[in-house]
């Protein structure tokens, strides 16, 4: 660590502690060269999602995107915001845990709100795989419907 004050890289750290949020540590250090005292805070660096679309083209992963696609399958539907909120947070979750730092949009992402669809509501559920699925023509929803009432 370089003294703010002399830029000498030599110091020792003297009081170490987390942070009122738990989200770093706190450490207050002294410098070899000159004697003064400063603070260094250390934090886990987050690693930002990076989505891959079908077409190859790269994006950085964005939560609001995500809940508006989820919104426009639930319009008119008996659900509330905060549910798709609590969606798009699992699906987050869930994407940040796998560790991976690009996720294939269709593969990983569509899935996993399909899952969370299915479990909250049918009719938003196919609409949303009707756009994820690509269906072609009503013989696609009729199939689709069919594994639903299984």
């Amino acid at each position: 660590m370089k003294c703010p004050y002399c830029g000498v890289t030599e110091d020792k750290v003297v009081d170490s502690r987390a942070s009122k949020e738990d989200t770093a540590i706190r450490r207050r250090r002294e410098c070899l060269g000159c004697g003064r005292r400063f603070t260094t805070y250390e934090s886990i660096e987050d690693t930002p999602l990076t989505v891959i679309k079908s077409d190859g083209r790269r994006q950085a992963f964005d939560k609001n995107k995500l809940i508006d696609k989820i919104r426009l399958s639930c319009t008119k539907r008996p659900i509330s915001t905060a549910q798709i909120e609590e969606i798009a947070d699992r699906i987050e979750d869930q994407l940040v845990s796998k560790g991976e730092r690009e996720i294939e949009a269709k593969q990983q992402i569509g899935k996993l709100v399909m899952n969370e669809l299915k479990r909250l509501d049918d009719v938003a559920y196919v609409r949303f795989a009707s756009v994820y699925r690509r269906f072609k023509d009503l013989s696609d929803f009729k199939k689709e419907l069919q594994q639903l009432e299984r």
